[in-house]
Order: C-alpha cells, then structure tokens, then sequence
C-alpha cells in the first residue's frame, strides 16, 4: 500500500539532472585552470567546451524539466 500514497519526492531527481547539467562543465572548468599555467592553448579549449557544453545542458535538461 505504501507504494499507492500520492506523497512523492522528486528532490533525488532534480539533483540528478543538475549533476548532469553542471558537473562534467565544472570539472572541465577546474581542470582548465589546473593546465592554464603549462599550456594556455589547451586551458582555454577546456574553458571553451566547458561553455558549450553548459549552453547544451541547460537547452536539453531545461526542456526536460519543463
């Protein structure tokens, strides 16, 4: 019966889909700074991707949140 109850909590999910959203471009955005001292070229791709793939996370997990 309990599995029947309307009282449901999506809070595990919408920290799932925010990990989605901004962990990978976070880590892309510390690894940048970490590489920025040896190879400029390198840490400014990473910053770069990083960027994208925040505008292409928010566009798609935007649209499934909605």
């Amino acid at each position: 019966m309990i599995f029947l109850e309307a009282n449901m909590n999506f809070d595990g999910l919408i920290i799932l889909i925010l990990a989605i959203m901004f962990g990978p471009a976070i880590l892309l955005a510390i690894i940048g700074l970490a590489v920025r001292g040896n190879n400029k070229k390198a840490s400014k791709v990473l910053f770069i991707l990083a960027t994208v793939y925040v505008l292409i996370s928010l566009g798609i997990c935007g649209s499934m949140m909605t």
